[in-house]
């Protein structure tokens, strides 16, 4: 690895924990200074000196809390940036899109422009301060877990060896992001149609899926959702899978997949008379479709718990 290399990783963990108009200036300043300052001490041997200078500066997150100047006692400075993308992530895909459906569902049940609105902006209004909410709470108690203080402590013996790879860090940063966005789509989905009974069969609104799995088998598929939605949470914060966050992570999907492949399965996931109205005296949904979707819960699932013990271990 060159030094230019290992400077770049070091200034790009820096920057990347400050606010955005500040971070230009601040990666010029860190390069110079790291050059000027590997160049003073004319050591033989440049790479070896350019990690001392990198090891004696320290590691990037106190650095960038110094540079930031903000208040970050609630998500500090290495966490702020993670929970930051992923807030506006939730609140720039999972909200509209559960709020347009809502919409559009509204109107073509004969509901007028100015009521749908009402309650597309109600729902807004009720479940974006919620996913707020709860983001912040798992981002929190990620910032005071026995990890983040133990990583803190150890800050005098950080080295250079300790910067994440910067495309492996970005694909699973990313992965986590868009798993919790899908998860939490997933949780809003069923929660809202249970809620606003969207379908419009013979003149009253009517849930999608069997109201009779609201006294069963849809509370594991729920606590399995958020589940997921937590580990990805954690991921996000923590950027790296470990084992005890796979193990809790394959628990999770083991209690949302399983419950959810057996109702598909028995035919129980669809309200029937919801279903026979959708499918028209004509059409009968085969049992082979069930069967199939079953089966790509399960192989879905099974791959991601894999995926995750694999990433763990590095």
């Amino acid at each position: 690895m060159t030094a230019s290399s290992l400077t770049e990783r070091y200034v790009d963990e820096v920057v990347r924990l400050i606010p955005a108009g500040q971070r230009d200036d601040i990666a010029d300043e860190l390069r110079t200074t790291i050059a000027d300052t590997v160049e003073a001490r004319g050591a033989a041997d440049p790479d070896a000196a350019e990690r001392e200078v990198l090891t004696e500066m320290g590691a990037p997150a106190r650095l960038a809390a110094r540079y930031a100047d903000r208040p970050t006692a609630l998500i500090g400075p290495d966490l702020f940036p993670a929970y930051k993308r992923l807030l506006v992530g939730l609140l720039s895909t999972v909200l509209p899109l559960v709020a347009v459906a809502l919409l559009l569902l509204d109107v073509a049940g004969g509901k007028g422009i100015g009521p749908a609105l009402g309650s597309a902006v109600t729902m807004v209004l009720t479940v974006g301060p919620q996913m707020i909410a709860w983001v912040t709470v798992v981002f929190a108690l990620v910032e005071r877990s026995q990890r983040r203080r133990d990583a803190t402590a150890n800050t005098d013996v950080w080295t250079p060896d300790d910067l994440p790879e910067p495309v492996q860090k970005e694909r699973r940063g990313f992965a986590a992001v868009a798993s919790a966005v899908w998860h939490t789509l997933l949780l809003v989905l069923i929660i809202w149609q249970h809620v606003a009974r969207p379908y419009h069969l013979d003149g009253h609104r009517a849930q999608v899926i069997d109201p009779n799995l609201w006294s069963g088998w849809i509370w594991p598929i729920l606590i399995g959702l958020a589940g997921l939605v937590v580990f990805s949470l954690i991921q996000v914060a923590v950027r790296d899978w470990t084992i005890p966050l796979a193990a809790g992570n394959a628990l999770a999907e083991a209690v949302f997949a399983l419950p959810l492949a057996y109702v598909l399965y028995r035919h129980l996931l669809f309200d029937p008379h919801v279903l026979a109205d959708f499918n028209g005296p004509d059409w009968k949904t085969p049992d082979a479709f069930y069967n199939v979707v079953a089966l790509g819960v399960l192989a879905v699932s099974a791959s991601e718990v894999v995926k995750r013990f694999r990433e763990a271990r590095g």
